[in-house]
């Protein structure tokens, strides 16, 4: 018997894959407890049931939660993520919290009352637990929307012999990212004055969820070992540097995996052509087809995609700032994007002004990313911090060549080929300036036109390495091991 066999975890997130998504979270919580329970733990997914949530469930309870000394009705019901391991079909449940006022809305954020949304949540998920009769070991939370879940089992719900003894991981996706609100949510909480201090949730005045989860978790992790590092410096910390040297003891970084059957080109129903590493030059099929349907004409060029929430953290103002040079080499460049409207509508004029060269599509749209993985030759990161990334992973997967910035998981994902010969994977560069990243496309241009071979060579390195989730799922395995041992 292996040592994690029956170990239990619940999984905490608000975004999980396919169910709701923007972003990297939900693909990581969609695809992680997968891995979890293939390696012999008993997991389950916890996640609020949005209005766009259309899947089979079963109603499982109904209980109220006290929300400032309003009565809250949580709806649980339960699904499944299914999936396929070594031949044999598998489920990971999933439990959708519902409630009418806090979830039957349109999008997941960006409400008026978020915070209390995200409270009632946390709450509810705990108070779920004896009903259904699952105590786990573990506690995963991921993200700022779930840190009040750390300090509620910590300063209220331990004190009730069903949570004593349950651990907590916390898990910093994105730090920028923090949900500070007004000290008012304490009453919503129902939580006493005597814990909005520096020490514990206060953060310049404000609430903070993300400090919530750093000062309560027993271990936190973030999704590299450069941005753990990174994190505990003033320029990235986002001013929690200090407490996070504190805890440092305490704070791993893991690199993200990615879902190998979700994301194969060898089966993906949503590319135009399937292709191995054997078969890789059907790759051009794939990039005919997406000029056609960008509009573009159809030339024998490199394609450089970008696939991005439309944000300064993105490296999106370097683009810009650079775009007249980068229109004087013979390249296509496809975006696919949302967010900040400057962003939006400052692409949308580039895509004017050079009709032939690029593509632009403003909104959420999963099969034409998977479109641009496959039928781009190169893809596009200047970030400006990035704690993992998984378009570099994606891209790999799809035997397109990334061009990053060397910060956080890109660095620790894309090897530099001029650097590396044998291992190199992709193109990178230090500084975050634009004339850093023009240099390293116009050299990754100049290697796809000048050593086709050796391009090849590199696709096809790209396309066998293993950013799966076998390796991270076993080093969280490992600290989820080493949470049960401590003294209970």
């Amino acid at each position: 018997m292996r040592e994690n066999d029956n170990l239990k975890v619940l999984f905490v997130s608000v975004e999980v894959a396919p169910f709701a998504k923007t972003g990297g979270l939900a693909d990581v919580a969609g695809s992680l407890p997968k891995s979890l329970l293939s390696m012999g733990y008993d997991v389950r997914v916890a996640m609020p049931r949005y209005q766009q949530i259309e899947t089979n469930m079963k109603y499982v309870t109904d209980f109220p939660v006290d929300m400032g000394g309003r009565q809250s009705t949580c709806i649980v019901r339960e699904g499944e993520i299914g999936f396929k391991s070594d031949g044999k079909d598998m489920s990971v449940p999933i439990y959708f919290l519902d409630n009418y006022h806090y979830f039957n809305r349109g999008g997941i954020y960006c409400y008026f009352d978020d915070a209390d949304r995200f409270a009632f949540f946390c709450k509810a998920a705990l108070e779920m637990l004896p009903k259904i009769d699952f105590k786990p070991d573990i506690i995963h939370c991921n993200d700022w929307h779930t840190g009040p879940m750390c300090m509620f089992l910590n300063e209220k719900y331990k004190t009730y012999p069903f949570y004593k003894n349950i651990k907590t991981m916390f898990t910093i996706h994105n730090l920028e990212y923090q949900g500070n609100f007004s000290r008012d949510v304490m009453g919503i909480m129902g939580m006493p004055d005597e814990i909005f201090v520096p020490e514990k949730v206060e953060f310049y005045g404000m609430f903070s969820f993300m400090k919530a989860g750093l000062v309560y978790s027993d271990i936190i992790t973030t999704v590299s070992e450069t941005y753990a590092k990174e994190i505990q410096t003033e320029r990235y910390g986002e001013k929690l540097e200090g407490l996070l040297k504190n805890r440092s003891k305490d704070l791993y970084g893991i690199v993200n995996g990615i879902d190998y059957d979700v994301f194969n080109p060898e089966t993906d129903p949503r590319i135009y052509k399937n292709y191995t590493v054997d078969t890789f030059k059907l790759k051009a099929e794939n990039k005919y087809a997406l000029q056609k349907e960008m509009g573009l004409p159809k030339k024998d060029v490199p394609v450089i995609g970008l696939i991005s929430r439309l944000t300064g953290q993105k490296g999106l103002n370097l683009i810009m700032d650079e775009i007249d040079e980068m229109m004087k080499e013979d390249i296509q460049f496809i975006l696919l994007g949302a967010g900040d409207e400057y962003y939006e509508t400052g692409f949308k004029k580039i895509q004017e002004k050079y009709p032939d060269k690029v593509g632009v599509f403003i909104g959420f749209n999963a099969p034409l990313a998977q479109r641009i993985y496959a039928g781009s030759d190169m893809f596009l990161m200047p970030s400006r911090f990035e704690p993992c990334g998984l378009g570099q992973l994606f891209s790999l997967r799809y035997g397109t060549i990334p061009i990053v910035r060397s910060t956080g998981g890109l660095a620790e994902t894309v090897i530099d080929i001029d650097k590396d010969k044998k291992n190199g994977n992709g193109f990178s560069y230090q500084d975050f300036t634009s004339k850093d990243m023009m240099d390293t496309i116009k050299r990754a241009i100049k290697f796809y036109n000048e050593k086709p071979l050796e391009w090849e060579d590199m696709v096809k390195r790209a396309m066998i390495s293993d950013y799966s989730w076998n390796s991270s799922a076993s080093k969280y395995s490992d600290l989820y091991l080493k949470l049960v041992k401590k003294k209970k």
